[in-house]
């Protein structure tokens, strides 16, 4: 780590440490949040007793993402930190690890899971992959966590709190048996997901697709020319009929492999683009963790079929 970077960090986390830790005069918890996706299950477990502050907004890469200045005052200002974990967050994991000696730890979602059920990846320090709200059932443990940390800080909503989670689980129910029969609707030769990177292992593994990702796991690492060139020849093997982009990942990495696709004598659509790391804007359906795995499931069974 260069020394420029060394005291970025170190000036974060005095400014972070340096400040109290109080609850607003209005008597709300003040949240901040990483991802998208844990913006949205905060909000809807926390409700109206909570100020949700979320760091990044819609199509940003948490991989690649750095602290600002207005983060600095959100972190400030939190009473509670929820991040996803498992070294998603790139850039942030210091802070967050930093600030785990202080009155303002940070809550790491990932750290509820059980290892044993998660996929491996040599591409992050945690050795696991990291996008695992594309599992459902993993979602629903991070609203539980969510759930208990709410209620033991602002022990007078608890009840609140998990009359929220109880309805938002129900949900959350309702979406997994609605995009599974959606899944079913497409044979099982045809569930071939082809994207920009390997963000969707756990939505592959939770509904039987077998999943290829251009750049690895990470945004991080480039695709070379002998990857594409793989890739290519993999698509017309299997006669698959569509690829897609990411919204939080440029698409030109994808249009080369079409292009390499093309070069071969064959064709291959893009099916559209998909919400891997990031919702789509806010005020929409996309803007909500229900709305893109449903969206991203439709997109996928009509571009595939």
């Amino acid at each position: 780590m260069n020394t420029l970077k060394k005291l970025s960090i170190l000036v974060l986390i005095t400014a972070i440490f340096g400040c109290k830790n109080d609850t607003p005069s209005n008597g709300k918890l003040n949240v901040v949040t990483t991802t998208t996706m844990i913006t949205d299950l905060v909000e809807n477990i926390g409700g109206d007793h909570v100020n949700v502050k979320g760091l990044m907004g819609s199509g940003v890469d948490p991989h690649l993402y750095k602290a600002s200045e207005g983060d600095v005052t959100k972190l400030v200002d939190a009473t509670i930190i929820f991040y996803n974990g498992l070294h998603l967050e790139g850039k942030l994991v210091e802070v967050f690890e930093k600030m785990g000696s202080s009155t303002k730890t940070p809550i790491a979602l990932g750290e509820v899971l059980d290892k044993n059920t998660l996929i491996g990846s040599d591409y992050f320090a945690s050795n696991y992959d990291p996008h695992v709200w594309f599992d459902i059932d993993y979602f629903k443990q991070f609203a539980a966590k969510v759930t208990q940390v709410l209620s033991e800080k602002d022990p007078k909503n608890a009840e609140n709190y998990k009359t929220n989670e109880a309805a938002y689980g129900a949900k959350l129910e309702a979406l997994h048996a609605k995009v599974k029969g959606i899944i079913e609707t497409l044979p099982k030769e045809k569930r071939i997901l082809v994207t920009a990177h390997d963000a969707f292992n756990y939505f592959g593994k939770a509904f039987d697709f077998e999943v290829v990702g251009l750049q690895g796991l990470s945004t991080a690492t480039e695709a070379g020319v002998q990857d594409v060139q793989n890739l290519s020849a993999f698509i017309i093997e299997k006669d698959i009929k569509a690829i897609f982009v990411e919204s939080s990942v440029p698409k030109r990495t994808i249009e080369a492999l079409q292009a390499a696709v093309k070069s071969k004598g064959h064709e291959v659509t893009i099916g559209g683009t998909l919400y891997s790391d990031a919702l789509g804007d806010a005020g929409t359906i996309e803007g909500t963790y229900i709305g893109m795995f449903e969206y991203n499931v439709n997109t996928i069974v009509n571009a595939l079929k």
